[in-house]
């Protein structure tokens, strides 16, 4: 069974950090584009970040710019976004996403319909 799984949410204060990870089971996430979405209630899904399956191409939100980094380590087959200077705003269910096809973050983030595999989500708490 292909799919992703994130971990690594909870809840901060203002300006505090996380790291979230998203593992890939099933298969490997080397030739995969790996979005990173989040979805407060009562707004749509948007994107954050993605990287290409080289980490050639990397793509992030303006809202997050500055304060968000992408990696991945493809020998342990995840994908992390650091999370620093987070705001109350940055609350959401952030979701990592998968899909076999480089050009999908090739000048943006994309779209959740380019996206293949989903995970279910972590939540993210950003509050004082």
């Amino acid at each position: 069974q292909l799919q992703v799984v994130e971990s690594g949410g909870g809840s901060v204060q203002p300006g505090g950090s996380l790291r979230l990870s998203c593992a890939a089971s099933g298969f490997t996430l080397d030739y995969n584009s790996i979005g990173w979405f989040r979805q407060a209630p009562g707004k749509e899904r948007e994107g954050v970040s993605c990287i290409s399956g080289s980490g050639g191409w990397i793509n992030y939100a303006d809202s997050v710019k500055g304060r968000f980094t992408i990696s991945r380590d493809n020998a342990k087959n995840t994908v992390y976004l650091q999370m620093n200077s987070l705001k109350p705003e940055d609350t959401a269910v952030y979701y990592c996403a998968a899909v076999p096809r480089g050009y999908v973050c090739y000048n943006s983030v994309g779209h959740p319909y380019e996206y293949d595999y989903w995970g279910q989500g972590t939540q993210v708490t950003v509050s004082s």
